[in-house]
């Protein structure tokens, strides 16, 4: 793996996961407050390690196999914590779910596409779902531990909504783009051994 600034802010994202975790066993307001400024770090890398990567021309294919890894893993750890330890209503789940369940379906479809080269481009509606959703997540994190008379919970658990509605039309139209695709053969074949039917 290449070693540079753009790699090693994308590594540090998956570094900061048991850390955001353990802020979940500290003491209420430390331990959330501490959780909420560790993932806006991490968010902060996710935006900066690609344009850096960009400006430096320091694109590597270790860093395009990374970043996608380090942001899901991340996020669905976070959310799953919330929710197992009840920081988030029961009806919130739904949303985490369908945030969930769209990351698996599009990271399955960018790696049919791939093999067929066909590109996925991020569209600027998926950018305003990652940014929504990182925010949400964030406040989530604060929760109760929020400013007395600021129902910070309940913005957060909205703001997971308005996520999770971006994340279902950035889905289908990712599956709509990916489905032209769909059943293509890819670009390069494999030989096979002679005398093999």
């Amino acid at each position: 793996m290449p070693i540079n600034l753009p790699n090693i802010l994308t590594l540090s994202r998956i570094v900061a996961i048991p850390l955001v975790i353990l802020t979940f066993y500290l003491p209420v307001p430390y331990g959330p407050w501490i959780g909420c400024a560790l993932f806006t770090i991490a968010g902060v890398t996710d935006w900066l390690d690609g344009r850096l990567a960009r400006a430096w021309q320091q694109q590597s294919e270790w860093g395009r196999f990374l970043d996608p890894i380090a942001d899901k893993l991340l996020v669905a750890t976070i959310l799953f914590m919330l929710a197992a330890l009840m920081r988030i209503s029961p009806v919130t789940i739904f949303p985490a779910l369908v945030i969930l369940a769209r990351e698996i379906l599009v990271s399955g479809l960018r790696e049919h596409l791939a093999t067929l080269n066909v590109p996925v481009p991020v569209s600027r509606l998926a950018k305003w779902k990652t940014f929504l959703q990182m925010v949400a997540i964030g406040v989530l994190l604060v929760g109760d531990s929020g400013p007395p008379g600021l129902p910070v919970r309940l913005l957060g658990e909205l703001l997971l909504w308005v996520a999770a509605a971006l994340t279902l039309l950035t889905g289908y139209d990712y599956l709509r783009a990916g489905m032209t695709h769909i059943g293509g053969e890819p670009a390069i074949k494999v030989a096979k051994p002679r005398g093999l039917p």
